[in-house]
């Protein structure tokens, strides 16, 4: 007998429209609020999203990408408006990470808030794991 948690495609996008993505995903989601540098800056709270759960639907001609310390991470930046709704993170680079914020208003989404403490990345980067039920999730 499985726990698994039924999904469906939940879509968002960035500020302008013009990059929009798809994401199969269960109501409950883990939300990891994280502070290194680039995510307390920018306010993105990741939802990690197996990689063959994740589509960009639009506007892959508009993203840039951004590299910075290791250049493992991918950062897609829409050029239009500037708004990163996804990455490659460093933690999980066969996936994606949807930024929370740029889900669409009716995705349906019930997260649940994890801190990360990704400013210590090296200590903590072992205890990211998204696939625990929402109520088994460790919080930081």
């Amino acid at each position: 007998m499985t726990n698994a948690q039924p999904k469906s495609v939940r879509h968002g996008g960035c500020h302008c429209g013009a990059v929009r993505f798809g994401a199969q995903l269960p109501d409950n989601v883990v939300a990891l609020s994280c502070n290194c540098s680039i995510c307390a800056k920018t306010g993105f709270i990741h939802v990690i999203v197996p990689g063959a759960d994740f589509r960009i639907t639009q506007g892959e001609d508009m993203l840039t990408e951004y590299r910075f310390n290791t250049g493992q991470a991918k950062h897609y930046f829409c050029r239009q408006c500037g708004v990163e709704a996804f990455n490659v993170p460093r933690s999980h680079p066969d996936d994606w990470s949807a930024n929370l914020r740029c889900f669409d208003k009716d995705a349906g989404l019930l997260p649940r808030f994890q801190e990360f403490d990704g400013a210590n990345w090296e200590a903590n980067a072992a205890s990211i794991n998204p696939d625990l039920p929402p109520n088994q999730a460790n919080d930081a």
